[in-house]
């Protein structure tokens, strides 16, 4: 069974409370998705940290019941 876009948004936003989180699904299937998460606790990690901090929070659900996930991290900007 596929997720839905509903589930990644709020397993995301369990583990990064202040993330904002656009989920798109990309081929309509419910397997393919783009993420973008915008949080300030990726303040000075890296890219790849930055990733594993959303893949963690996604509980092994990543390339099993979620097959595919395009993954854009951002800090959020300072006004």
């Amino acid at each position: 069974m596929a997720m839905q876009a509903r589930e990644i948004e709020e397993m995301i936003r369990k583990a990064l409370p202040d993330a904002v989180v656009r989920i798109q699904d990309l081929a309509g299937d419910g397997d393919h998705y783009a993420a973008t998460v915008i949080s300030e606790a990726f303040r000075g990690k890296s890219r790849v940290a930055q990733h594993q901090m959303v893949y963690a929070a996604l509980q092994g659900n990543m390339g099993g019941v979620l097959h595919a996930l395009a993954l854009t991290t951002v800090t959020p900007t300072q006004d």
